[in-house]
């Protein structure tokens, strides 16, 4: 049963939330006076307060609020107001409101408020699920598509050849350069990163080379570029393959005779840095199609990285999940939990935007969620799901995701004979996310 105080110095407003508000298994105390409600606050249980923060006293709403957090540590409180402010929304937050709402309000958006502020409390009394606990920094991941990142790390990290690392955006080029720097014998010499699609062909050359005093508008000094920045240490050009053909040709010079020209400079100077190109765009179709010089490709694609997508090794997003809820808390001065239903929804997703889709979601969730617990409803719509529109209409007949996900699971069964340790492998997860998978879409497994 819970027990809901609702505070207004309107009884019409009381007895419409009430009325709104009421289901099985809830009771309701209602009071229009301050005073009543923080004597009663102080001596009977609540498990939530509803309170308008204009009550037409020298008390508010704020105060309430302030009161049953001190008197009921854990309950959320829900506060309503018909002239909202900025510094009113940012106090009532700060001060731990769960929600805070304006007049007038969407019936069905507070009866969604309650239901998940409830729920909330529901879960801070209960046990969060054990998650398994996080891992130093750098990459993280068990499954074999990492274990093969892993060992393509240690060949490369003592060599002096080039480097390409292929794969998806968000999916961990960078931590990948990053490793093989942190475990070569350059450790101790700088690491210097450029994104080429970000910058324009002009700028980029600059970016990369350096220029020398009036070498154009507002070369107010020489400049050294990132080649030279980095000395004997590592470069990492990533997205090389947004490059333009003209500025190929002098990076295959870089590579070839480890020569540069800075802009405007009338000699060429020495480069001994390391080369680690990344691309998210696949190279040898960009080579049949004349966008990427052919000589480059084979000068940069000497050893070659492939970064698995987060939706090739989902037995890793606990470990990252972990790892993400612990830096996010740290860094908001939070403690979180996270429920088993907010985990398993974001087992489900297939994660387009891979590990930055997934670390951007934690960081969101800690920061917005209300309870100690992050629960499934605090998860964004574009992550569990998504609504049915005039614009997505015409696609209601293709299959979702987790259709695919099952027909795809079946299929490797299928082909594995039923043998489930060998369809976890093919998989790529361990085969107690084999047998999670399994009861999700109700499939059974051979014996």
């Amino acid at each position: 049963m819970s027990r809901i105080l609702i505070v207004d110095d309107d009884r019409d407003t009381c007895r419409f939330l009430e009325e709104l508000l009421s289901e099985p298994g809830r009771t309701f105390v209602s009071a229009q006076d301050p005073d009543e409600a923080i004597a009663r606050i102080r001596r009977d249980p609540f498990d939530l307060l509803i309170s308008d923060i204009n009550l037409g006293t020298p008390r508010s709403g704020l105060d309430l609020l302030r009161t049953f957090r001190s008197e009921h540590p854990g309950a959320p409180v829900v506060l309503i107001s018909g002239f909202g402010t900025l510094e009113t929304a940012i106090e009532a937050v700060r001060a731990g409101a769960f929600e805070y709402v304006s007049k007038p309000f969407d019936i069905a958006d507070v009866r969604r408020i309650v239901t998940q502020a409830l729920a909330q409390r529901k879960s801070d009394d209960s046990r969060p699920v054990d998650m398994p606990p996080a891992e130093p920094a750098g990459l993280v991941g068990r499954t074999a598509p990492m274990l093969e990142v892993y060992k393509h790390i240690a060949l490369a990290a003592d060599s002096s050849a080039p480097v390409l690392i292929v794969g998806e955006s968000g999916a961990g080029k960078e931590l990948v350069a990053r490793a093989i720097h942190a475990h070569g014998k350059r450790v101790h010499e700088p690491f210097v990163a450029v994104n080429c699609g970000a910058l324009v062909d002009t700028l980029l050359e600059s970016e990369l080379f350096g220029h020398v005093r009036g070498a154009f508008t507002g070369a107010v000094g020489d400049r050294k570029g990132i080649f030279e920045q980095a000395g004997q240490g590592t470069v990492l050009l990533d997205e090389i393959g947004d490059t333009s053909p003209a500025l190929q040709v002098k990076l295959l010079r870089v590579l070839e005779d480890g020569e540069l020209r800075p802009v405007g400079a009338s000699r060429p100077i020495r480069s001994a840095g390391r080369v680690i190109a990344a691309t998210n765009v696949p190279l040898e179709q960009a080579v049949s199609d004349g966008r990427f010089r052919q000589d480059l490709y084979y000068r940069l694609s000497v050893i070659v990285i492939r970064v698995p997508a987060l939706r090739e090794r989902r037995a890793d997003i606990p470990l990252l999940i972990s790892r993400f809820l612990e830096e996010a808390c740290e860094r908001n001065g939070r403690k979180k939990a996270l429920s088993a239903d907010a985990l398993e929804a974001l087992m489900r997703h297939s994660w387009p935007g891979n590990v930055r889709e997934l670390r951007n979601t934690i960081e969101r969730m800690v920061t917005l969620s209300r309870g100690s617990t992050i629960e499934s409803f605090d998860i964004p719509p574009s992550v569990v799901g998504f609504k049915m529109t005039a614009d997505n209409r015409p696609f209601a007949d293709l299959p979702t995701l987790d259709d695919l996900e099952r027909r795809y699971l079946q299929h490797v069964l299928e082909a594995a004979g039923g043998n489930r340790t060998r369809a976890a492998e093919i998989l790529g997860i361990d085969r107690r996310t084999l047998y999670r998978m399994a009861e999700r879409f109700g499939i059974e497994l051979k014996d």
